[in-house]
């Protein structure tokens, strides 16, 4: 037999035996059985969300939580299947340096090909995270715009602008851009040529928007010269001395470091003397390997054929 002490708000079931108080509750023990059953079968509880995993829950079950099941991280990672022609090349080092890319001014249009290569050295640094907004009919639609600068500070530079709706999405697609946009910056010396290149070989100019800057050659030992800007992506494509001189609006930081990239890529564009000499050129890769391209296409293009019986 039990004794009943009733309080205002809740009752307290007392035990004659060991006069142990039982824990409060809030309505009567066959309502409590009920919501029991309820809970067991997957209901919904009153106020919540029913137990986790059942039919009426949020998490476990068949699909494994909300939006359903979730993906290995670094899936895409796993392995690298080329889908051009350069790619493949690279994949069997039939090209085993991006010299030759360069030489024959072949597009890169997969950025696992700079992986390949500087994977081990490439460096990159976000300059720059702005938000921008484009007036829609329903309001405001807000977007992020990331500038990422890369180089492997060996005579290899690149630049990666992207926009998109979340932060790290944007500097992501920097970072891809600025692997398919990398370019090798030509270094030179000042005065006696002694040791290993360490300024640009002449002056360069760069312009983007209203800004514009021009990079001179400079000594051994003086430093880049520069604001903190261009000196971020001299010091990244290798450049170790460099005189700099800008106008224009320059504390528009994309207009700023585009107007920098163009002034390295410049250095190529510019024959010097020792570069007059005549050469003669090999023949291009696509030239050279040919038959093991073409043996690829066929064994992809190969499929088996059904016989039909009529």
């Amino acid at each position: 037999t039990t004794q009943h002490l009733f309080s205002p708000h809740s009752y307290t079931i007392m035990s004659e035996t060991n006069n142990t108080p039982a824990p409060a509750t809030e309505g009567a023990p066959q309502d409590r059985a009920e919501r029991g059953e309820r809970r067991e079968r997957g209901g919904r509880r009153e106020g919540g969300f029913g137990e986790r995993g059942g039919r009426g829950g949020r998490g476990g079950g068949r699909g494994g939580g909300r939006g359903g099941p979730r993906r290995e991280r670094g899936g895409r990672d796993k392995g690298w299947t080329p889908v051009t022609k350069l790619g493949r090349l690279v994949m069997d080092k039939k090209i085993t340096s991006l010299e030759q890319i360069y030489l024959h001014s072949y597009a890169i249009k997969e950025f696992q090909i700079i992986d390949y290569f500087l994977k081990a050295t490439l460096k990159d640094e976000v300059m720059k995270i702005s938000p921008v907004q484009k007036q829609t009919t329903a309001g405001q639609r807000t977007r992020f715009k990331a500038y990422v600068a890369m180089g492997d500070h060996e005579r290899h530079a690149g630049l990666g602008i992207k926009c998109a709706a979340e932060v790290a999405t944007a500097i992501r697609g920097a970072i891809i851009l600025g692997k398919l946009s990398l370019i090798p910056v030509r270094l030179g010396y000042w005065g006696n040529k002694f040791s290993a290149p360490h300024t640009v070989p002449v002056k360069v100019t760069g312009k983007c928007g209203s800004v514009m800057i021009r990079l001179i050659p400079a000594p051994r030992g003086t430093g880049i010269v520069a604001s903190p800007v261009p000196k971020k992506l001299l010091d990244l494509a290798g450049v170790h001395d460099c005189f700099s001189r800008t106008c224009g609006h320059t504390k528009t930081l994309g207009n700023f470091v585009k107007a920098t990239f163009e002034a390295l890529k410049a250095t190529y564009g510019f024959l010097t003397p020792d570069l007059w000499p005549e050469r003669e050129f090999a023949p291009t890769p696509y030239e050279e390997f040919s038959t093991f391209l073409a043996s690829r296409g066929e064994k992809k293009s190969e499929k088996p054929t059904e016989k039909k019986f009529y």
